[in-house]
């Protein structure tokens, strides 16, 4: 059975492909974006196979 593990981020409007691209090249798949807790930020839910 797979497992996996969870984080979630913090993104800013301004610089969401950096940071998720940043995240994808250490192995994190994005699951969902959801509204933060303002309107100049995101929030992301991203999974990956634990090692």
């Amino acid at each position: 059975m797979t497992k996996w593990e969870y984080s979630t981020v913090p993104l800013l409007v301004h610089a969401t492909k950096q940071i998720l691209d940043t995240w994808g090249e250490d192995g994190w798949e994005l699951v969902q974006v959801v509204p933060g807790p303002n309107s100049e930020q995101l929030v992301a839910y991203l999974k990956r196979e634990k090692q």
